[in-house]
């Protein structure tokens, strides 16, 4: 009987040519699909050598159709955020406005002026047009881009103070994302690490006492993704500068999230801006593209020309440079803020929505969901809109939050199937779980994405109702 059924089974061949398969194949690469039915029939191969009974046709083509599409989800794609994260680090951070896009489009799809000075026909310099607005933005003499914002503290600190000194306050030693710690980076830089202070006060005279013949720089990190509160005490930039000035030190801040505009329009507490910092007498102000700035992912040196020049120079330069892609979708994002619109950037567009207008998309979407669906209460789910709050993330604003709305779905203990059935629909659903309920905040979700977030949660209830 095992061999019957072994033989029974269809070959790959006849499998990749069902429906079912045809259609989870759309647009991947016919090598990852025909591994995908390899290893279903392999899997129902070893079910009937373990004495369970052999899968019918369709049982099969499902099986080989479901790992096809597992294959897809652990590519890079598209999804909906509704998690409530506007710059959520785990989904990409800043989406991309539409003139950023094409202007990835135009450069990508033939050649430019990258390194090629049109004027006068020689090499140019790929940093040129992205410096010119950076200091128009930011007041600083000069400017340039690496691939990330640690990138950028790592060039800075190495550029200036290898083998000397750096003086930084110990509440100020922080770590971020992915194990990146200040004192590592510092150490891998070359500098030697002094700190000051203790952890929730230090003052002016802290800095002062620290600094030594050996002394290069002191170096500020703005506390972006994490507040110290109560009995607190810190020195701000213009009383650094005068330090430095007065030591004839490098004065370097770390702002980190690099926001342009005033976030208190957007109901936000005030986060310094990359203006206040240079303005306020930094020497070197390095910040992150894809956070507050609403960019691509890049790490932004800007600052005293002399300065900026040395971190050019520097051999480690070349390593952390970014790609011309990367170059236009930044172009793109501070055109948005030289021509005063940075509304066209979506994190901005999204931080500008207020509950009254999320939460009118939220019941349209309830409605659109019940139109199609069972009544959900039969099989123990309940659908309702309800008041939440989201969070801007992606280490900006920490503690701050607005008022949102979101789709709420009362799954009690089916709340993580639920999610896992989004998670599995195209494009991807992600929302977060509150005590048995299913959260789907529509901060961060572009209101274009309405529908397709409503079709993917019948289809995610159709999958989990009744089932079990």
């Amino acid at each position: 009987m095992t061999a019957e059924a072994l033989r029974a089974l269809p070959s790959v061949d006849q499998l990749l040519m069902a429906p079912a398969v045809v259609e989870a194949a759309r647009g991947l690469a016919r090598p990852l699909v025909a591994d995908a039915v390899r290893e279903a029939v392999a899997e129902a191969r070893e079910r009937i050598r373990n004495g369970s009974p052999a899968p019918d046709r369709a049982e099969l083509e499902q099986a080989a159709a479901e790992r096809i599409r597992a294959r897809r989800r652990r590519l890079l794609t598209p999804l909906i955020n509704a998690t409530g994260v506007v710059l959520h680090t785990n989904l990409g951070r800043a989406p991309l406005s539409e003139e950023s896009l094409e202007a990835i489009r135009a450069v990508a799809s033939g050649y430019s002026n990258l390194e090629y000075d049109l004027e006068s026909g020689s090499r140019g310099s790929r940093q040129a047009p992205v410096e010119d607005l950076l200091t128009r933005l930011s007041g600083a003499e000069a400017a340039m881009v690496v691939n990330n914002n640690a990138a950028a503290v790592l060039l800075v600190l190495s550029a200036v103070a290898r083998g000397r000194e750096v003086i930084i306050a110990r509440g100020e030693m922080i770590e971020i994302g992915g194990a990146f710690r200040i004192p590592e980076v510092m150490a891998q830089s070359g500098c030697i690490l002094r700190e000051v202070g203790t952890t929730n006060r230090t003052h002016r005279r802290d800095y002062e006492q620290a600094v030594g013949d050996e002394t290069a720089a002191i170096l500020k990190v703005h506390p972006s993704n994490y507040r110290v509160v109560g009995f607190t005490a810190s020195v701000p930039v213009r009383e650094l500068a005068a330090v430095a000035r007065r030591h004839g030190l490098v004065l370097i801040e770390d702002l980190g999230s690099g926001v342009l505009v005033p976030t208190e329009r957007y109901g936000l507490a005030h986060e310094p801006t990359v203006q206040e910092s240079v303005g306020a007498g930094a020497d070197l102000v390095t910040f992150s593209g894809d956070k507050l700035l609403g960019g691509p992912q890049v790490g932004v040196i800007a600052g005293r020309r002399e300065l900026v020049d040395r971190c050019r120079r520097h051999p480690l330069a070349r390593a952390v440079r970014v790609d011309k892609l990367t170059l236009a979708a930044l172009q793109a994002t501070l055109l948005h803020y030289l021509d005063g619109r940075p509304e066209r950037i979506p994190i901005y567009r999204m931080m500008a929505q207020t509950q009254d207008a999320l939460r009118a998309r939220a019941e349209a979407i309830v409605n659109r969901v019940r139109r199609r669906h069972v009544p959900e209460r039969s099989c123990g789910f309940e659908l309702r809109v309800v008041r939440t709050a989201s969070t801007v993330g992606g280490g900006s604003l920490p503690g701050e939050v607005q008022d949102s709305a979101a789709v709420a779905v009362a799954a009690g203990s089916r709340a993580e199937e639920l999610h896992a059935a989004l998670r599995r629909q195209q494009p991807p659903i992600v929302g977060r779980i509150e005590e048995g309920v299913l959260l789907l905040d529509l901060r961060a979700v572009d209101p274009v994405q309405d529908e397709l977030l409503a079709d993917g949660l019948v289809l995610a209830l159709e999958a989990v109702s009744c089932t079990s």
